[in-house]
């Protein structure tokens, strides 16, 4: 568990330094994974249809419930690691 949240860290760093900017399809999946990791499931109110990134971004993390919080900080680690 200590090594996970270790990597998490690292690679929440390294997602900082990325040598390239990643398309807005996987820098949504960044995010989801980031928001699923920490905060858990989406309780948020969905955002109006006037704030298109913000209801992207909430359909992003919306898309990983039930998801627990390992599974998305691995996925995390992963997905960053592929793209450093």
């Amino acid at each position: 568990m200590a090594d996970l949240k270790q990597a998490f860290e690292t690679a929440v760093a390294n997602s900082k330094n990325l040598s390239e900017r990643p398309d807005n399809a996987t820098l949504l999946k960044i995010y989801a994974l980031y928001k699923q990791a920490t905060a858990g499931d989406n309780t948020d109110k969905k955002p109006g249809f006037g704030d298109m990134v913000g209801r992207a971004k909430w359909d992003a993390w919306n898309g990983m419930k039930g998801t627990s919080s390992d599974d998305a900080m691995q996925q995390y680690v992963d997905l960053i690691n592929s793209l450093s």
